[in-house]
């Protein structure tokens, strides 16, 4: 199939990698308040483990470019780029990361947990979590005779658990429009891929599964859309599930805090220097599709959408202390 963007599309992958960066720029400097000179997660107006996914920006725009708020996406605990290009409301989802009563969940899920039902987007701090609900859910829009396919997120780490291996074979006996995303940033927290996968690349795990596996190199965000667009295209034609590994960087440590120690010397900054959201804006100022004018214009106003989200968090109120009763099992 041919899945070329369009002008439109490929400016809407450009802002909303520019949106998910600054996002994350800005709670990095907030998540940090009160947390130095020694580092004490519990501390500062964000407490609890952060997890940044610069880097991996083209992933999300790259697939969710192709989707409704009627499919469904499934993702990680290192969720903010795929939230962002899901169309999760941003104004709630920052007051989530703050823990304040205007959030998602009230504040109660914090950032590794939001959801976001207008828009079918849900993540787990669990890995592998989302497999099975996102088979789930292609399972009953599929007995329901319903449009809609379902997307399910993972990191490279997350293709070595049960769960993996579980929905896929589900996926594949029943042929239901799910399309499974392998985030590959070669680290599953400090282990290195090579060290923990028996096979170079999970896409050829999905032949064991009877559908289509794809492989995209070098963070590619337009070679990532048209994977995406084919395996979209596909599910939605009723012609089964299809497994994409995504070769993407983590530019960040695996959390807030991590010292990175056990990263070989220099790969960290020859990521920087593969920056994809530069990378992508050289590539549409090559093309004459956004001009310095432009981009700024772009930059600014993904930037003040960013402080207004911020500004509505900091400026909403905590649940009272016994709202910690409400919502549980009791």
């Amino acid at each position: 199939m041919n899945h070329t963007p369009t002008t439109e599309q490929r400016l809407w992958m450009y802002r909303h990698m520019v949106l998910s960066r600054y996002l994350e720029e800005r709670i990095e400097s907030l998540y940090m308040e009160g947390k130095t000179p020694v580092f004490n997660m519990a501390k500062g107006p964000i407490p609890g483990e952060m997890h940044l996914s610069n880097g991996q920006e083209p992933c999300a725009v790259g697939v969710c470019v192709h989707l409704t708020p009627e499919d469904i996406v499934t993702a990680t605990h290192r969720p903010h780029h795929i939230a962002v290009a899901k169309g999760v409301d941003l104004d709630a989802m920052v007051a989530e990361i703050f823990g304040k009563a205007t959030g998602l969940a009230g504040g109660r899920g914090g950032h590794m947990h939001l959801f976001d039902a207008k828009v079918n987007f849900s993540c787990s701090g669990i890995i592998g979590e989302g497999l099975g609900p996102a088979v789930g859910a292609a399972l009953s829009r599929k007995l329901q005779g319903k449009p809609g396919v379902a997307v399910a997120f993972m990191g490279e780490g997350a293709a070595n658990q049960g769960a993996f291996h579980e929905a896929l074979n589900l996926a594949a006996v029943w042929q239901l429009p799910v399309v499974f995303v392998i985030e590959d940033n070669a680290w599953g927290i400090s282990v290195a891929k090579q060290a923990s996968t028996a096979v170079p690349r999970n896409d050829r795990r999905a032949s064991a599964y009877g559908m289509p596996g794809v492989h995209v190199a070098d963070n590619d965000v337009e070679a990532i859309f048209s994977a995406a667009g084919d395996a979209i295209a596909r599910a939605r034609e009723g012609q089964g599930p299809t497994l994409i590994e995504i070769e993407t960087a983590r530019l960040a440590g695996h959390f807030m805090g991590d010292g990175e120690d056990y990263r070989p010397k220099g790969e960290k900054e020859g990521l920087k220097q593969r920056d994809p959201i530069p990378r992508y804006r050289r590539q549409l100022l090559d093309a004459e599709l956004l001009d310095d004018i432009s981009d700024t214009d772009l930059v600014e106003q993904a930037h003040a959408r960013i402080e207004a989200a911020i500004r509505f968090a900091q400026d909403s109120e905590f649940l009272p202390p016994e709202a910690a009763l409400e919502m549980v099992f009791v």
